[in-house]
């Protein structure tokens, strides 16, 4: 591994994290468990830095990163081939390519999203961000907002109600 200039370091950060939620995607996509995929990242993200001296800047990050990450799924997979739960590798290169054409409409949706979510008054914003927080319960939610359950589960299901016909026309009109 040759050591980064300052430069390169600051490129693979700017593409890494403009790439990771795909990336993240991509590897949950492939049939891991929750904590596993979250390995599996953990070691892609490992090799990317440490092979990105070696990487060509006029090709596309996320194809490459998305071909580690495919090679450090199989990896992870054959190492705990001993499990029962294991899928085929064949199976796995076919989900890892239907999630490699998937990206580009998971990414567009992603930021119809975000779009939506910036339209929505502050507070009703700050309401959906809190309810969907890890490790939120809506019946503490609701107690801390002097509601019942209920009516905050029906107040939710308005805003993504909302947020849907948003996404639905921003997809309609780019």
């Amino acid at each position: 591994m040759t050591e980064l200039s300052e430069t390169q370091r600051q490129e693979f950060l700017r593409l890494f994290t403009e790439h990771e939620p795909a990336l993240r995607s991509f590897v949950c996509s492939l049939a891991l468990p929750a904590a596993d995929a979250s390995d599996v990242l953990q070691q892609v993200s490992v090799v990317l830095w440490r092979k990105f001296g070696e990487f060509d800047p006029a090709r596309d990050f996320r194809k490459w990163a998305f071909g580690v990450a495919r090679y450090e799924t199989l990896t992870f997979r054959r190492d705990r081939a001993r499990d029962r739960h294991v899928f085929d590798p064949e199976l796995v290169d076919r989900l890892a390519d239907e999630a490699a054409a998937a990206a580009p409409r998971h990414d567009a949706q992603r930021e119809a999203l975000e779009t939506c979510l910036q339209k929505l008054p502050e507070a009703q914003r700050a309401l959906v961000l809190a309810s969907y927080a890890p490790g939120v319960r809506i019946d503490e939610l609701a107690a801390r907002r002097g509601q019942t359950p209920m009516s905050l589960y029906k107040q939710l299901q308005r805003l993504r109600q909302t947020l849907l016909e948003c996404m639905r026309q921003h997809a309609a009109h780019p």
